[in-house]
């Protein structure tokens, strides 16, 4: 049993939950020189108990719609294939959810009613993403959503908590942020676009065809990339030293989606992504830990 429950965790997209937090605090010590180490572990761990609850619900959902076939590419779901009943994944989210709160409640009592702004649409959009009435994932909004939730909102909101400031250095960080991990719902969809379009999942793999998902995909990576020319105007130049794995690693994954045949193969594609979301923040925290903190 803990075998599936683990797989149906996906521990492979937990970076995307992590990496936004992790550099949000980051750059709430650059602009303060400080951090609190039991916000930030509250801010984590809630991020990532949502992630393993969205996780767990897109598991269960996607079986009970049908979009998980037997020509699936991708890893193997525990609903799909018998390894646990969808009442005991859904139960699973909703414990996971249960754990976010407890995090949520402790980080109400130190920064106050962004906490229930931020935390309540990100808790209903983790069985939103696939469930509900409008289902994001099968509207072609999962790219705008993981921009807006992984990258924007937490990491300006994990600045916030910090700080109790919004800043203009956590919007473009966020953007950053957004836009990498974007790179990995692209690719999947991309992989996925075969099966989710006899399923009646229209990604916007789907619904704009092959061609345009490729491109959207070397965007992604471009504009994160050129964003970081942005940092000089802000003052902090020496952080643009964060998008070389954009530079590097990104022009490989970029060249992969715009030739590789879609199916199996792009699985190392998802890899990749994620290997330069991590190589992004841990040069970003590098960097800051060598630069002068202006606080």
């Amino acid at each position: 049993m803990l075998r599936p429950f683990l797989l149906a965790t996906r521990p492979k997209t937990l970076p995307a939950a992590v990496v936004p937090v992790w550099v949000g605090t980051v750059l709430a010590w650059i602009l303060t020189g400080s951090w609190d180490g039991t916000l930030a572990v509250c801010t984590v761990l809630g991020a990532v108990f949502i992630q393993i609850a969205t996780n767990f619900f897109n598991d269960a959902i996607d079986h009970r719609k049908g979009a998980d076939t037997e020509r699936r590419v991708g890893p193997q779901r525990v609903t799909a294939s018998g390894q646990m009943r969808p009442g005991a994944v859904l139960l699973s989210g909703g414990v996971f959810l249960a754990l976010a709160v407890v995090c949520g409640v402790i980080l109400y009592r130190a920064a106050g009613w962004p906490v229930v702004a931020i935390g309540l649409p990100s808790m209903y959009l983790a069985y939103g993403y696939t469930g509900g009435p409008v289902p994001l994932a099968y509207r072609g909004l999962g790219e705008l959503f993981v921009l807006l939730f992984f990258g924007l909102v937490a990491v300006t909101g994990t600045v916030y908590i910090q700080t109790l400031e919004w800043r203009a250095e956590a919007v473009l960080l966020g953007a950053q942020v957004g836009l990498l991990s974007s790179v990995l719902i692209s690719i999947n969809n991309l992989r996925d676009r075969v099966e989710d379009a006899s399923t009646g999942k229209h990604t916007l793999a789907v619904r704009w065809g092959p061609k345009p998902a490729r491109l959207m995909i070397w965007g992604e990576i471009k504009l994160a990339a050129l964003l970081g020319i942005v940092w000089i105007f802000l003052g902090l130049p020496w952080l643009m030293v964060a998008t070389i794995p954009l530079w590097s690693l990104g022009t490989r994954i970029s060249w992969g989606a715009l030739s590789m045949e879609e199916g199996p193969g792009m699985n190392r594609l998802l890899a990749l992504s994620a290997l330069q979301l991590v190589a992004f923040a841990g040069i970003f925290h590098a960097v800051a830990a060598m630069a002068p903190i202006r606080g």
